[in-house]
């Protein structure tokens, strides 16, 4: 009997003593993330809660509405960023390149308007921002420092004036396209027509550099990134992008533009989207649209017949997602080729409608910072990661701007029909 019983303490302690000490060993990962985090700024590069609010079913475009002192049925609110440790946050006040409308500039300015308004609304844990020092001034009070990210050149409308009023009211971004090609930008998404950016395009991009607005390669060709790489003097950003060696799409960095990044002191900031951290999402989502194409034309205009026929389809591919080790993957490709002060973090949190399983919301930013702790990453390459690398970029941004408002006013060139650039 007596045997027995040390038999079963010996099994017992086998079976569960592994568990027990992954699990004490995450405790401790994540107790070092929470405790790097209480001193360094974690600076996430992308979030679309203003489009959020636009499209609020409830109360569309009312950002008093939608109540951030409450949980939202979004990915972000006041608790949750707390509970994330969120310590500055660039707003995207995205617009789709598809409207036409009367115009992408008034679109815009309403999106600037929505984020400008619950930024105001909530002034206890909410920082309107526009500089790269106010991210730690506004961290030492407790307080988020909230900038403006335009998401698609298309709202500058071609205007280098229009590019100069959205700085003023605060744009510190901009993503040079979204998924539309522009008549002087190529998008990774859409057919390339300029072989990267035209004479136009290199334009905008050092009038970029002269205000001090941050260039944002998110969206665009790798062309594009070429080219953009070729004319800025100030380090650019991809406040969205994975690693494309890792899972080939569009939306992601090559590994030869990331082999740039050095040289010019950018970075690329992993999302949490999951087609873009796993390949297998990848290649479910693009059997799911090549499934799609195939029904539609087997039943032209009968949308019942195809649904049906997706029904079907989708019972035999179940759902698949990304896991946070596969985003850690990617911080991890870019800090390997790039380099550990060339990565950031781009959640795009309320502009995805799938998320990962342990990073549903803004308050799990610690456990991915603890997954990477688990590999055996330093407190400093940690707090790199988490922001100061990107607080570097912005404020050499400044240095550069500084320096170019000194040599050159502000730009009067216009577009031509071709896309290039005409200066009077």
């Amino acid at each position: 009997m007596l045997i027995r019983l040390i038999l079963v303490a010996f099994l017992a302690c086998a079976l569960f003593a592994p568990s027990q000490a992954s699990a004490q060993d995450a405790d401790a990962n994540l107790a070092r993330a929470r405790r790097i985090l209480r001193t360094t700024p974690l600076v996430d590069g992308h979030n679309d809660l203003a489009w959020r609010i636009r499209e609020d079913k409830l109360a569309p475009r009312d950002a008093e509405a939608y109540d951030l002192r409450k949980t939202t049925p979004g990915h972000t609110d006041l608790a949750r960023m707390k509970e994330g440790m969120v310590g500055a946050q660039f707003w995207s006040v995205y617009i789709p390149g598809e409207i036409r409308d009367s115009g992408y500039a008034r679109v815009q300015l309403e999106e600037i308007d929505i984020a400008r308004r619950f930024i105001a609304r909530y002034p206890e844990r909410l920082a309107f921002a526009t500089r790269a020092s106010d991210i730690r001034t506004d961290f030492a009070k407790g307080k988020v420092a909230s900038f403006l990210g335009m998401e698609g050149g298309h709202a500058i409308e071609n205007s280098l004036g229009a590019l100069r009023a959205y700085y003023d009211l605060g744009v510190r971004y901009m993503t040079l396209t979204h998924n539309v090609t522009l008549d002087w930008a190529d998008a990774a998404l859409d057919v390339p027509t300029h072989g990267g950016l035209t004479p136009f395009g290199k334009e905008v991009v050092r009038e970029m550099n002269r205000l001090g607005m941050l260039v944002d390669l998110a969206h665009v060709s790798p062309a594009t990134m070429s080219a953009a790489l070729d004319v800025s003097e100030a380090p650019v950003i991809f406040s969205h992008s994975g690693a494309r060696a890792l899972v080939d799409h569009k939306r992601n960095v090559p590994d030869s533009i990331l082999a740039r990044l050095p040289k010019n002191g950018g970075i690329v900031m992993v999302p949490f989207v999951n087609s873009f951290v796993s390949a297998d999402v990848y290649a479910r989502d693009v059997a799911q649209e090549a499934a799609r194409n195939s029904a539609a034309q087997k039943f032209p205009n009968d949308t019942a017949a195809i649904e049906r026929e997706m029904g079907a389809w989708r019972a035999g591919h179940p759902v698949v997602r990304a896991s946070i080790a596969q985003v850690a993957d990617h911080i991890e490709h870019v800090r390997k080729i790039a380099g550990i002060d060339h990565v950031g973090i781009g959640s795009d949190f309320d502009g995805i409608e799938d998320v990962i399983p342990g990073l549903e919301n803004v308050s799990r930013f610690p456990y991915l910072l603890a997954e990477l702790a688990r590999r055996g990453w330093s407190d400093a390459d940690l707090r790199k990661v988490a922001g100061e690398n990107f607080i570097r970029v912005f404020t050499q941004a400044e240095v550069v701007s500084a320096r170019l408002r000194k040599e050159r006013g502000p730009s009067t060139a216009t577009i031509d029909a071709q896309g290039g650039s005409v200066t009077p």
